[in-house]
């Protein structure tokens, strides 16, 4: 099972962002896992996950499960367009070891309940018995995974284990708090409230460059970390390119992730990329 804090990982990339980066992983898992998080979730939102194929999602996995030490923990997000893809990757996470799956809703299409549920039910099959999250996040997919059908797969499933929700404001990550069920929350200046109101943890983009902050967040429940998220969210927001200063930050705390990121995904411009450094140093991240 997933608990406290879950760094949203970046992918590490090469040559353009057309290749994974094989060497940058033991080095970055490392860093998260010093920096104080339970572990990651690979090719989500800020893995750049849907930008990549199949073939290499599973080797980005495998380098993410080969370079963890012991407790630390791997979940993958396996969510893709269709159901074949989702399935394959689903199934190919509980293969290697992984520790758990995560599934978004499929973006662009607006799924009904029945279509949606019959989706995530054969992706969580497919990984069972490894611990199943549906990933709510209606801004990146376009509609919601209602409760409904949360509450079927319940019945009809035998490893749904929590969600993750990046939903905002709270009220609209509220429903999603269901008794026996684990919700981790996305937006890193909503982790308190959740928390406070019977949250499990946190699946954090902001953790994977600012690890020791988000896991302060969660294990010490720290007003000042709260006040150091709100912040690096209000200075890293639209438009600037979210992933690629998370990149730019980890390359500059001596971590070897270069700032490539997949097209159309762009990297920094140079004011952009002060601008990101300077976020960083004004909550101490860098001197």
């Amino acid at each position: 099972m997933l608990h406290g804090a879950i760094a949203a990982a970046v992918t590490p990339l090469r040559e353009g962002g057309s290749a994974v980066d094989d060497g940058a992983f033991a080095s970055f898992v490392r860093f998260l896992a010093d920096g104080g998080v339970d572990g990651v979730l690979a090719c989500g939102t800020t893995g750049e996950g849907i930008l990549l194929s199949v073939d290499e999602r599973k080797r980005t996995a495998e380098r993410f499960v080969s370079a963890r030490p012991d407790g630390f923990l791997v979940a993958v997000h396996a969510g893709a367009q269709t159901t074949d893809h989702t399935v394959a990757l689903s199934t190919h996470a509980k293969e290697i070891g992984a520790d758990a799956v995560a599934v978004i809703a499929p973006p662009y299409f607006p799924l009904d309940d029945e279509s949606l549920f019959e989706h995530l039910r054969a992706a969580a099959d497919a990984c069972a018995p490894l611990p199943f999250y549906p990933y709510e996040f209606e801004a990146r997919s376009g509609y919601q995974i209602s409760v409904a059908v949360i509450e079927r797969l319940r019945q009809t499933t035998t490893n749904l284990a929590g969600l993750k929700v990046s939903d905002r404001p709270f009220d609209n990550v509220r429903p999603y708090l269901i008794d026996g069920l684990d919700l981790f929350v996305g937006s890193e200046p909503l982790v308190l409230e959740g928390l406070g109101e019977g949250a499990a943890g946190a699946v954090s983009g902001l953790a994977t460059a600012f690890p020791e902050i988000v896991s302060a967040l969660v294990h010490e429940r720290s007003d000042e970390a709260g006040k150091h998220v709100t912040t690096l969210r209000q200075l890293l927001a639209p438009p600037m390119p979210f992933i690629s200063a998370m990149k730019e930050v980890l390359g500059a705390r001596g971590v070897p992730v270069r700032p490539d990121v997949r097209p159309p995904l762009r990297p920094l411009s140079p004011v952009e990329r002060e601008g990101a450094l300077a976020a960083a140093r004004r909550v101490g991240a860098l001197t």
